[in-house]
């Protein structure tokens, strides 16, 4: 049974100082908001749990999903998928090719795959967009295309680097709700790092303040 993320006394030290100090528990479809200011260790927390922390950071406690430790495997092998500020979309790629990007190895023939692409591509709106060049994309259409290629690579968890922040008012709850819904419907446990408040409420968990 999926036990979701669990950072069991995660403690990150540099130069002997601590950085962030952990002890939490996100279940699938759930979100866990962490909030703070420039410089306590928000980003320093996501490359821990996705393996790319730098080796200048001493890191201790565990990083565990769905009961597997997952601390020492390197970031390819643990699955985890993270969403950024900006979309990350290969310009040389169509949209079709960016979430072709994405899907697993082991869905294997060319029909098979298109298929699948159509299929993403209808479920956030985006029906007939294969071909599209991403720079003829909005803001919006862009983070939809990036949250779809994270999604089809069959993630474990899902984290969230304020990946909302350069969205307009207008757009920015419609792709916060469409993130948490697609999120809670793959029962994916959600870690959140963000500055807005509002971004924190829409995520409706437990909230961690770090820096506090």
């Amino acid at each position: 049974m999926a036990d979701g993320l669990r950072l069991d006394t995660l403690e990150i030290r540099l130069g002997g100082r601590c950085m962030v100090a952990l002890d939490a528990h996100v279940a699938p479809g759930e979100v866990l908001t962490v909030m703070g200011p420039s410089g306590s260790g928000k980003s320093t927390l996501l490359a821990a749990i996705t393996g790319a922390l730098d080796p200048a950071f001493a890191l201790s406690g565990r990083i565990l999903l769905d009961g597997e430790d997952v601390t020492a495997l390197p970031t390819e092998r643990r699955r985890i998928g993270i969403l950024f500020q900006d979309e990350l979309l290969f310009p040389h790629l169509s949209v079709g090719g960016n979430l072709a990007f994405g899907l697993t190895p082991s869905l294997r023939g060319r029909a098979a795959r298109r298929k699948r692409i159509d299929s993403a591509l209808q479920q956030i709106g985006l029906e007939g967009f294969a071909s599209r060049d991403p720079a003829t994309l909005s803001g919006g259409q862009k983070a939809r295309v990036a949250l779809m290629r994270t999604l089809l690579a069959d993630p474990r968890a899902l984290l969230l680097d304020e990946p909302f922040s350069r969205l307009d008012a207008a757009r920015r709850g419609q792709i916060r709700e469409l993130v948490f819904a697609r999120a809670k419907a793959q029962r994916l446990p959600v870690l959140l790092v963000t500055h807005d408040r509002e971004d924190a409420c829409a995520a409706g968990g437990a909230v961690i303040e770090l820096g506090a």
